[in-house]
């Protein structure tokens, strides 16, 4: 996670380009846990590979 100009952006590393935007960092993680979610409906519907979890939590 790290700040920007109008707030907040989460990432998560293990999914390519999946990633959300939040004024506070509550905000932040709650928008990318949707974005996750559609990430991997989104590559399932396209018969593409989700990544197996690597189990680690890292902040920034």
């Amino acid at each position: 996670m790290r700040a920007a100009q109008a707030g907040i952006i989460a990432e998560e590393p293990e999914l390519p380009g999946c990633a959300a935007d939040g004024a506070s960092k509550q905000a932040a993680l709650k928008n990318v846990d949707v974005v996750v979610r559609e990430w991997i409906a989104t590559a399932k519907s396209l018969g593409r590979p989700i990544p197996e979890p690597k189990g680690r939590l890292v902040f920034a």
